[in-house]
């Protein structure tokens, strides 16, 4: 049973907003669909939930179960992006910086297959993440595009080289036949819905600053995914709200309001109505205090029951 203080005290911090993983993402505020701007989900919550950093070589921290604080690389990338947009919304060279450092930081710690070891406190056995690639992937280009500096163009592209690398050989994607592809943000778990989207966000990126130079594989592989993801979106909903997984974890309400957001850019991205329709369906169920209420204590249940204890 995965019901302990730590989960408890975690998850109440998660639904009350109090926690800086799972602060207000809605949708970007900068971002341009042809060009490298803000981000396509608000992660400015990230940075301004922690005001200390700012002026200050420090990035963010996790703390483990275990009580241990470590540098996530979700959180870093994700607090660069959030740097990003805050740099391009007020124009303070003060979040540019912040920015930068977590771009230099991608690249120090980026191991020389394109990954880095995200989840080694909590999946030994499979540290890699098609999300943690992706937002890795977005952070860079905009890096790159900021400063010129190829280094930070080198990266990204190792870094959706390791994501695009099959399951079975070590990647991150799941290749269900000729024109199926999955993007995985775990290797071992059920797909995840919004680590998926996170991870495509990436390799959109890495299409865009590549331009006329992007290999066709890429731009295809974009392609495939996209109409993967549209043919398996049912899969990541129910009658009265949004599921986490594609095996029915059901989402808590921070996921649910991250998936809106996540369908309202996918609709700006593509121009394809049913992330529109997503949207607006999931935004109805958001707005019934009958369909929350049943939604949030099913979830409770599932945390209770539940053997993997993240989302």
């Amino acid at each position: 049973m995965a019901l302990n203080l730590y989960n408890i005290r975690k998850w109440y911090r998660m639904i009350a907003g109090k926690s800086v993983m799972h602060v207000n993402q809605d949708i970007g505020k900068t971002f341009d669909k042809d060009g490298l701007q803000g981000y396509y989900n608000n992660m400015t919550e990230k940075v301004t939930s922690l005001p200390n950093l700012l002026h200050t070589e420090a990035l963010p921290l996790y703390r483990t179960p275990s009580g241990k604080d470590i540098t996530f690389p979700v959180d870093v990338f994700q607090y660069g992006l959030g740097a990003y947009d805050l740099f391009l919304i007020t124009g303070d060279e003060a979040y540019k910086e912040k920015f930068m450092q977590c771009c230099k930081w991608a690249v120090e710690h980026q191991e020389e297959s394109g990954a880095w070891n995200t989840f080694f406190f909590k999946y030994p056995d499979a540290p890699y993440g098609g999300m943690s690639q992706g937002e890795a992937a977005s952070l860079l280009v905009r890096g790159y595009n900021e400063t010129g500096n190829n280094d930070y163009l080198h990266a990204a592209r190792k870094a959706i080289d390791f994501m695009l690398i099959s399951k079975e050989k070590g990647g991150c994607t799941e290749y269900l036949g000729e024109n199926q592809i999955v993007l995985c943000e775990y290797t071992h778990l059920p797909v995840v819905l919004n680590g998926w989207i996170f991870a495509w966000f990436g390799l959109y990126d890495f299409v865009k600053a590549m331009g006329e130079d992007s290999d066709t594989k890429y731009s295809e592989t974009l392609e495939k995914s996209l109409n993967t993801l549209e043919a398996m979106l049912p899969s990541f909903s129910c009658s009265y709200w949004s599921l986490y997984d594609v095996k029915g974890k059901m989402a808590s309400p921070f996921y649910h309001r991250l998936h809106i957001a996540q369908m309202q850019a996918m609709y700006i991205l593509t121009g394809h109505d049913i992330f529109d329709l997503y949207a607006n369906k999931w935004n109805t169920y958001l707005n019934k205090p009958t369909y929350k209420t049943v939604a949030f204590v099913k979830k409770a249940f599932q945390k209770i029951f539940e053997k993997e204890y993240w989302a």
